[in-house]
């Protein structure tokens, strides 16, 4: 876990985060009423923010939380505080919950004032092993709620299942659900099959990543093949590459799941031109 840098935005205010404070009343705290994003920064500038503010407010959407800014009042919110942190490649997590209210209250969706919270950490540092020797992962069943597309604060399931990865000395937690690949635990999965990319298409079991849009428009670039289509338990177990996706991981290779190697058991070809492009992209 990287560690998190001195200032935060809390309600229009920049301070130090370790002088914030949030009511307990807030209904994120008390129901996981919130909603949330973590966007990378590149030496000082915010990595795709337009997807991510898009995906921002279709989970707002949503739950039927109020936006409480337009996009330019959001990105003068998050530049101000990653130049409060310093620049550099740092990555800002936001999360917007639909606020407090006096008392703890089922009756839906009430009309308050949203708590806007945002803080920025360190970027994390990969290992070379993951580099050269790529990751260990581990399968489990997908038992978390219906509406994964919606990137909502409640990610109890989540934190569970990457448990497990914990646990078992792995570093994701791929699901599956009905026989067939959803997504990792925290990140989006890709496997390759006959040399094209393959990626369960979105729905309500799949949160839609933002690198994986990445992903997409560089394989169109490189010229590799890519398709949305269902991933079954034995395509996924039997694929030549499998990649895991995230805003702070990238793309990165998975090399063994669940004990037994992934193709040759090396990161693959078409990984490392992935790779190799997405560094350029950034250094772009």
């Amino acid at each position: 876990m990287a560690e998190p840098l001195k200032f935060c935005h809390l309600n229009g205010q920049l301070l130090p985060l370790d002088a914030a404070r949030i009511s307990p009343l807030d209904r994120s705290f008390l129901f996981g009423d919130g909603v949330y994003e973590v966007i990378p920064v590149y030496s000082g500038q915010l990595f795709r923010v337009a997807d991510h503010l898009d995906r921002l407010a279709r989970s707002a959407a949503a739950l039927r939380l109020h936006d409480p800014h337009d996009r330019a009042q959001w990105r003068q919110l998050m530049e101000e505080l990653v130049a409060a942190n310093g620049g550099g490649d740092q990555y800002l997590y936001l999360q917007v919950s639909r606020g407090a209210e006096w008392g703890r209250n089922h009756t839906p969706l009430p009309q308050l004032a949203p708590t806007v919270f945002a803080f920025c950490s360190a970027w994390p540092q990969v290992r070379k092993a993951v580099f050269d020797e790529g990751l260990a992962c581990i399968t489990a069943a997908d038992n978390r709620w219906g509406r994964c597309d919606i990137k909502s604060v409640a990610l109890l399931g989540n934190v569970l299942l990457r448990q497990l990865a914990v646990d078992a000395d792995a570093a994701e937690t791929i699901l599956l659900r009905d026989g067939q690949l959803t997504e990792g635990s925290s990140s989006t999965v890709h496997v390759v099959l006959d040399g094209v990319i393959v990626t369960p298409p979105n729905s309500p079991a799949i949160l839609p990543g933002t690198s994986r849009r990445v992903i997409e428009e560089l394989a169109d670039q490189l010229g590799i093949a890519r398709r949305d289509a269902p991933v079954t338990e034995s395509q996924l177990r039997g694929a030549e590459e499998i990649w895991l996706s995230s805003a702070t991981r990238e793309v990165q290779p998975v090399t063994r799941l669940d004990g037994q190697p992934v193709g040759n058991g090396k990161p693959g070809p078409l990984w490392q031109r992935m790779h190799q492009a997405w560094q350029a992209l950034k250094r772009q």
